[in-house]
C-alpha cells in the first residue's frame, strides 16, 4: 500500500458515519484484504469470523463511509442487528399417560389431512440430516430419542464481546393467539386420553420465546420424516434472542456438517447481506431450505424467507383456509397445517400451538422424505403434490404458492 493511499485513508476515517459507541459490524473483505490491517484502522476490535469466508464480526467505534470502507478492501458491510423474539402466550401443556407412545401425536387432525402417515410407504427419509436452527431442544424427550445427530450450540460458544443492535421484537416464532381449542382437537385428545395439565403451580418458563420452540420444530420434524435425523443447531437463547452474524454462520455450519435439508422457523425484515451470502452457500451444495413465512398477516417480504431458492411456508388450518395470523404473497411457495399442532414440549410434555415455525418444519421434513429418494427435483415434487386452496380463499388469489401441502402426493410425485 503507497503512502499516498495511507494519508488519504487516515483523512477519510473522519467521515464516519454517526453511529452509537461501540458498533458491531460484519464487514466481507477483499481476498487480499488483511483483516488486522482493517481492525487497526477503524481502531476497533476483531469478535468473531464464519470459517471458510473472508465475513468477520467486528466491534468498531464508528461505522465506516462507504468510501472509506473500499479503501480498507472492505466489500460490504452491516451493522449486525438483532433477531428478538416477543413473550409468548402461556402454552398449553399436555400430558399423557406413561403407556402412551412417545410419537402419538403423528395421528391428530392436522397430519390425517396432510396424508403423512400413508406417506411413509414410500419414504422415510431414510440417510438426511435436516438440521434445525432453533432454540435449545430438550434431547431426553421421549418423541427425539433416537431422531437427534450431534449438533451444536452457538448461545454457549457465543465469543466475548458479540453484541447487535435494534433488538426489536417481532413475531416469527410467535404460537399466535389462536391456539385455542377446536372440536377436532378436542376429539383428537379425547382418543388419545392426553390430558391438559394444570400450570396453576408449575415452574414452566412461560412468556419465554425461546424456551420451548426448538422443542415443538423437532417434534415436528420427527413425526414426518421419522427416519432423517435431526441436527439441532441452537442460535437463540431462551429470551428469544440471536443476530444476523450468528444466523450467517449457524447456515454454514449446517452445510459444513453434513446437512440436506435445514429448516428455518424464524425471520427477520433485515435483507441481510451476511444471511444472504449463506443462502447461496447452501444452495451451491444443493442444501433445501425451508423458512416460516411469518405470523405478521401482511404480505411484505421478511427474510429469509423471502430470498430466492427457499421454500417458503404459509399456515393454513383444517380447512385449507389461510390462517389468520400467516403472512401471504409472491414468496409464499407452498402451505401447511400451522393451526392447533401438537407437538413435543420440553420436560416430556406435549402442547398444541399455532404459527408459521411449525409449518415450516412440516414441509421440511417432507423435503427430507423426497431428498431421501433422489438427489435433485424436491421443490418441484412438494409442488406438484399440492393442494389448490384458492378458492376456499378468495382474498389471497395467487398469494398462497402452490397451495396446501400434500406429504403422500409429494412423495409420490415423479
Amino acid at each position: 500500500m503507497t503512502g499516498r493511499r495511507i494519508v488519504l485513508i487516515l483523512a477519510l476515517l473522519f467521515t464516519f458515519t454517526a453511529q452509537a459507541s461501540a458498533a458491531p459490524l460484519i464487514v466481507q473483505l477483499s481476498p487480499l484484504t488483511n483483516i488486522v490491517s482493517v481492525v487497526a484502522a477503524l481502531g476497533g476490535n476483531l469478535v468473531d469470523s464464519i470459517p471458510g469466508t473472508n465475513i468477520f464480526l467486528l466491534n468498531v467505534p464508528l461505522v465506516p463511509s462507504s468510501l472509506t470502507a473500499s479503501l480498507l478492501g472492505i466489500q460490504w458491510m452491516e451493522t449486525n442487528q438483532g433477531v428478538t423474539l416477543p413473550s409468548l402466550p402461556v402454552p398449553l401443556l399436555l400430558n399423557v399417560s406413561g403407556n402412551t407412545a412417545p410419537d402419538w401425536y403423528k395421528s391428530q387432525p392436522s397430519m390425517l389431512l396432510i396424508h403423512a402417515k400413508e406417506s411413509l410407504a414410500y419414504s422415510k427419509g431414510r440417510g438426511v440430516v435436516i438440521a434445525d436452527l432453533n432454540s435449545r431442544v430438550d434431547v431426553r424427550h421421549p418423541a427425539l430419542i433416537g431422531h437427534l445427530t450431534t449438533g451444536y450450540d452457538f448461545v454457549a460458544s457465543q465469543p466475548a464481546g458479540s453484541t447487535a443492535l435494534n433488538e426489536q421484537p417481532s413475531s416469527f416464532m410467535n404460537q399466535s393467539s389462536s391456539s385455542f381449542m377446536d372440536q377436532s382437537s378436542s376429539s383428537f385428545m379425547d382418543d388419545t386420553k392426553a390430558s391438559i395439565l394444570n400450570q396453576s403451580s408449575s415452574s414452566f418458563m412461560d412468556g419465554k420465546p425461546g424456551y420451548s420452540h426448538g422443542t415443538l420444530c423437532a417434534g415436528v420434524l420427527a413425526v414426518v420424516a421419522p427416519e432423517s435425523m435431526i441436527m439441532p443447531i441452537r442460535i437463540f437463547d431462551d429470551e428469544g434472542s440471536a443476530d444476523l452474524f450468528v444466523i450467517a454462520k449457524a447456515i454454514r455450519y449446517a452445510v459444513q456438517q453434513g446437512a440436506q435439508v435445514i429448516n428455518m422457523s424464524f425471520g427477520t425484515l433485515q435483507n441481510s447481506q451476511a444471511i444472504r451470502s449463506s443462502i447461496s452457500f447452501a444452495q451451491s451444495k444443493n442444501v433445501i431450505l425451508v423458512a416460516s413465512a411469518g405470523n405478521n398477516n401482511t404480505s411484505s417480504p421478511q427474510y429469509p424467507a423471502a430470498y430466492s431458492g427457499v421454500i417458503t411456508a404459509a399456515a393454513t388450518d383444517l380447512y385449507d383456509k389461510k390462517a389468520s395470523f400467516s403472512n401471504y404473497g409472491s414468496n409464499v411457495f407452498i402451505d401447511a397445517p400451522g393451526v392447533n399442532i401438537f407437538s413435543s414440549y420440553p420436560g416430556g410434555y406435549y402442547s398444541m400451538v399455532s404459527g408459521t415455525s411449525y409449518s415450516a418444519p412440516i414441509i421440511a421434513g417432507t423435503a427430507a422424505l423426497i431428498r431421501s429418494q433422489q438427489a435433485t427435483g424436491v421443490g418441484s415434487d412438494i409442488a406438484a403434490g399440492a393442494i389448490n386452496v384458492d378458492t376456499k380463499n378468495p382474498k389471497y388469489q395467487k398469494e398462497l404458492g402452490y397451495g396446501r401441502i400434500d406429504v403422500l402426493r409429494a412423495v409420490q410425485a415423479k
